[in-house]
């Protein structure tokens, strides 16, 4: 019997036109992709979690392409994240284990960039919001593209379940003018610069 039982599945899909200033020429798309999934560890503690996470990795795959798909291909995606939300039967490792499930499928579909996949968990109830750091896809000191997808459902996660989520965004922050890398210098050998 698979460990990985989901309950539910939801794609959110936000543009931005303008943060008050001018409107983009193009707006930023922002997507969001989770699943709800019963934590087979909930109110008890099991040493060896690498069962539930190796078998995470397919769910991993199915989100990263549901995003590519919304975004309009894997060609457009310049900012990732992951966040998991863990009910309150479970303990925060139970949401670490998308750390590699999560993120490995991710970069995967995505040609496997070189930065670090962006990360936010917690141990919640239902409604509760997390918001998913983002970093572009090859360098993670590109400053304009450090900024936030807002992760929530409003049945979930019950205290035996666990929300994943993957986060791709098209762009750095609409209206971007901070220094720091541009994306015009970004090397993408080391994840960093």
């Amino acid at each position: 019997m698979s460990l990985v039982r989901i309950r539910k599945l939801k794609l959110d899909v936000e543009e931005v036109l303008h943060e008050g200033g001018p409107v983009a020429a193009k707006p930023l798309k922002v997507a969001v992709a989770l699943a709800i999934v019963e934590n087979p560890y909930a109110g008890k503690y099991v040493e060896d979690l690498l069962p539930f996470m190796e078998e995470l990795r397919a769910l991993g795959r199915d989100l990263s392409n549901r995003l590519i798909t919304a975004l309009g291909g894997a060609d457009k995606v310049q900012a990732y994240g992951k966040g998991a939300i863990v009910g309150e039967d479970g303990e925060l490792e139970h949401g670490a284990v998308w750390h590699e499930a999560g993120g490995w499928a991710m970069r995967e579909a995505l040609g496997n960039p070189k930065a670090i996949v962006p990360a936010a968990k917690t141990i919640a109830g239902p409604g509760c919001r997390v918001m998913i750091p983002l970093g572009h896809i090859q360098a993670a000191y590109v400053r304009s593209h450090f900024g936030v997808a807002e992760m929530t459902v409003w049945d979930g996660p019950r205290r035996n379940e666990i929300v994943f989520g993957l986060a791709m965004a098209t762009g750095g922050r609409i209206h971007a003018r901070l220094g720091g890398l541009a994306v015009s210098d970004v090397q993408g050998e080391d994840g960093l610069r």
